[in-house]
């Protein structure tokens, strides 16, 4: 029997929340997005470089949002942050903003490239037999019998990896400690193999492509594919903010929680350097970019492939179905603590407030999580998906920083554990980024833009209700009493 009065137990050391980062954030990109950012800009150099500056951009966002972190560390993330520091209704938006699309969308996405993965190694297509026909019943973005059997079993892992964090936090935990360090082990493989062992060249890395066009920095159509190569790597970095969510599950957390965002985002953005270093010294831009051509090649086992034959390349779809799946486990993990902490304030479903009194954990966010990010599967247009949930994000990540200015300004006497470093120039520029983001997503994905506004704005009527709800509550107990309580 479930108790409303049961209460999340801080069990996170600061070893685990590092290790949830790095677990949250290293996916799919790593293995996918090399081959799109060589084809966008035909450089090596400039395919590094992308790389390094989208993490040098995602470290500037966490470090911003450690400062709030460490002011308020909570279970929630910025949905705690965004009600000190903007009031009821931003933190609202923010809360149904990650239900909504930002991160039920991440867990349908990359458990479909995980599905895709093992469909690569055992083919999926005719377990329901032909189911073709039935597309006919689909209407405008959701499209759930294309891919049927696909979807279908992104759907079970989806399930299967609510009900073992319904089973309690140290299980899910432990999982992702365990497959994560296997997922940093893999790719330290594929570089040390890489580089000693495939009889790759320097020469590739200072080698442009055939179609490769020298340009001044200034040039705007450079600015352009740089920044479109940058978004890009950006779905590989996202995720970084998470572990925020279970702030009230964190040993010390004050102090825990801004070195495990400081030190995932390093050995993140030191992994994804070096493996895309190895693509690359492996394997000229000019094959990349025929890889991105193939669409249904994945960069990395073209590249495995290519020195260890079929052998390397289907042991890599293994690491790729192990990286993914625990990337979903813990993209599963931490937003439904932030749906509990919205319920318990009257501001979400209430029932997602409840804590198993065995378990300690949100089962009932969990299930609802689980439920929605299943529809999001079934509509069966995951590029959209993830191009809509990076602009939901960054709307999202540029408030974080724009609050360690207002929260300066409001509190200054406040404790701060940890000032963000490089201040004012950090945050600031990440706000840059993020404003500029925002308005290169309207004029250059404009469709993208619009459904991932309108999903954010579904919440606005929720809002209203649980709101007006919250203020009868307050009305009814002043005038039993005489007095406000």
């Amino acid at each position: 029997m479930e108790n409303k009065n049961a209460q999340l137990v801080r069990t996170v050391t600061l070893g685990s929340a590092i290790i949830l980062v790095v677990s949250s954030v290293i996916g799919s990109g790593v293995y996918k997005k090399a081959a799109k950012m060589s084809d966008l800009l035909g450089s090596p150099k400039l395919v590094l470089l992308a790389w390094l500056c989208a993490g040098i951009i995602s470290l500037f966002g966490a470090l911003s949002n450690a400062e709030i972190a460490g002011m308020m560390a909570d279970s929630g993330g910025e949905y705690v942050y965004f009600k000190r520091i903007y009031g009821r209704f931003m933190s609202f938006m923010f809360g149904w903003s990650i239900f909504s699309i930002i991160k039920t969308a991440s867990v349908s996405s990359i458990a479909y490239v995980f599905t895709q993965s093992l469909n690569s190694i055992y083919p999926l297509k005719g377990l329901f037999g032909d189911v073709s026909q039935l597309e006919l019943l689909q209407l405008w973005i959701f499209r759930p019998f294309e891919n049927f059997e696909i979807k279908f079993v992104t759907i079970l892992l989806i399930i299967g990896l609510t009900f073992l964090n319904t089973r309690g936090l140290k299980g899910g935990e432990l999982f992702s400690n365990w497959i994560t360090r296997l997922v940093i082990l893999a790719l330290a493989l594929i570089v040390l193999s890489g580089l000693f062992f495939s009889g790759g060249s320097l020469a590739n890395i200072s080698t442009n492509a055939v179609n490769f066009i020298e340009k001044p920095l200034t040039d705007m159509s450079l600015l352009n594919a740089f920044l479109a190569a940058m978004l890009a790597a950006f779905w590989a970095y996202e995720g970084w903010n998470t572990v925020g969510f279970l702030g009230g599950e964190i040993q010390n957390p004050n102090r825990n929680l801004p070195i495990a965002l400081f030190s995932g985002l390093m050995i993140i953005i030191t992994a994804y350097l070096l493996v895309n270093f190895t693509y690359l010294y492996v394997y000229p831009v000019d094959k990349l970019q025929e890889v991105f051509h193939a669409q249904n090649q994945i960069a990395a086992i073209e590249v495995v492939k290519s020195y260890a034959g079929n052998f390397g390349s289907n042991i890599l779809s293994v690491i790729i179905l192990i990286t993914t799946l625990g990337c979903t486990n813990s993209t599963i993990i931490m937003p439904p603590r932030l749906y509990y902490a919205m319920a318990r304030d009257g501001m979400f479903f209430k029932s997602a407030a409840v804590i198993h009194p065995r378990y300690h954990t949100p089962n009932n966010a969990l299930w609802m999580q689980c439920v929605w990010a299943s529809v999001l599967v079934l509509s069966g247009n995951f590029d959209q998906l993830t191009d809509m949930l990076i602009f939901a994000a960054f709307f999202f990540y540029g408030a974080t920083a724009l609050g360690v200015f207002i929260l300066r300004k409001k509190e200054p006497d406040a404790e701060r554990p940890y000032r963000v470093w490089g201040y004012p120039l950090v945050p600031a520029l990440f706000i840059v980024f993020c404003v500029a983001l925002i308005i290169n997503t309207f004029y250059t994905s404009l469709e993208e833009a619009l459904k991932g506004l309108a999903l954010m704005l579904t919440g606005v009527p929720f809002y209203f209700y649980w709101n007006a709800r919250l203020n009868t509550a307050a009305k009814n107990e002043t005038d039993s009493s005489g007095k406000p309580k």
